[in-house]
């Protein structure tokens, strides 16, 4: 007999809280990495700007916005997360009503009108819809499981969020992306039939096919992309800079606050294209390291969703994971000229407020998940 049904038979088996301290330490090295990266990447660039003049101008703001996160995250890491099914209807709509206020009264930088001011401050509310989104579909397929193997199902789910990605694909296309793509991770997880993903994925193809083809400026894009060197000092610059700056680092790169590319030659280094300052200033074990953490932080997440208590925390944290999975993978994909260029940016790392305070606030989301596992000792 093991010991463990020896301790079953005797009554002795006891269950401790659970939390991923793991999980913890990952996020907390990836936001300072994140820090020093982006004073690395902005400090020159901020210095010359005559409205700036502070190396650290970047910095400061980047550090205040992760203080907010750190804060709403530990704060929501002590909420029971089921808290959350009473509020889902409430983010969505909330989500939606800031999406559309954004498209006609949001203010506009480098050509795109994504924020809303909030005195000092800048807000964005596509940030806010991803985590409204994975809150809400956690909640309407947690409430449905045995519905999920109709293919029905599936297209009522993308209908639901159709409202919501509309308006912030007409601001922000890669941000709607996302948002897909965490709605499809979270029903393929729920679904017992993998068949209708197919029969979906298909779809989605042939109507990116015909959308990306409708539109002039979305076919020049595609040339840009294929052929980034017709256009060197255009719209093919952003690429060819970023893939000088990865060539030239090398294995072990040129040393940190080293890089020759983000002195202006990589427009807006610490934002979308900050992986390739990565790579040319810690060469390519940094790059390497660099992912490795991200694959460790998708390690722990599925550690804690296989061993959630119910359905709604394992759509939680699918949620979650697949939407930093996906914003990694895209982002390292543009940054390489793997696929056009599409804006987004690298979790945790890349500068960006609003981004950083959400995502921490989705990490809070998911120790809270963990705190709910519990261990037989």
């Amino acid at each position: 007999m093991s010991d463990v049904s020896a301790r079953a038979e005797s009554g002795r088996i006891r269950k401790r809280e659970y939390f991923d301290y793991t999980l913890l330490f990952l996020i907390i090295f990836l936001v300072g990495f994140g820090l020093v990266i982006v004073y690395s990447t902005s400090s020159y660039s901020a210095q010359l700007n005559p409205k700036i003049g502070d190396a650290a101008y970047y910095l400061k703001k980047q550090a205040f916005a992760a203080g907010l996160g750190f804060v709403a995250m530990f704060a929501i890491s002590k909420i029971d997360y089921h808290v959350w099914q009473r509020l889902a209807l409430v983010a969505y709509v909330l989500a939606l009503a800031l999406c559309v206020f954004v498209i006609f009264k949001g203010s506009e930088a480098n050509g795109s009108a994504r924020w809303i001011k909030l005195g000092p401050l800048s807000f964005q509310p596509s940030e806010f819809a991803k985590l409204a989104i994975i809150i809400f579909l956690a909640t309407m397929i947690s409430r449905l499981p045995k519905q999920m193997g109709k293919f029905s199902t599936l297209v009522k789910i993308m209908v639901m969020i159709l409202p919501l990605v509309a308006p912030v694909a007409y601001t922000n296309l890669s941000t709607a992306i996302i948002m897909v793509g965490i709605a499809v991770a979270m029903a393929f997880v729920a679904s017992p039939k993998y068949s209708h993903f197919l029969i979906a994925g298909l779809g989605i193809v042939a109507f990116g096919v015909i959308f990306i083809f409708a539109a002039q400026y979305r076919r020049g894009r595609l040339e840009i992309w294929l052929h980034p060197e017709t256009d060197p000092m255009g719209k093919g610059m952003q690429t060819l800079q970023g893939l000088y700056a990865i060539g030239s680092g090398g294995l072990f790169g040129k040393g940190l606050g080293e890089s020759i590319q983000k002195l202006g030659f990589v427009p807006e280094a610490q934002n979308d294209m900050v992986f390739s300052i990565i790579c040319e200033e810690l060469g390519l074990f940094g790059a390497v390291c660099v992912i490795l953490l991200f694959v460790l932080m998708l390690w722990r997440f599925m550690v804690i969703a296989n061993n959630a208590k119910d359905l709604y925390g394992t759509l939680i944290v699918v949620g979650i994971m697949a939407h930093i999975a996906i914003q990694v993978i895209l982002n390292i994909a543009v940054v390489t000229n793997t696929i056009p260029n599409t804006g987004i940016t690298l979790p945790f790392i890349s500068y960006g407020g609003t981004s950083v305070s959400f995502l921490l606030a989705e990490m809070g989301l998911a120790l809270n998940v963990s705190r709910s596992i519990k261990l037989e000792v």
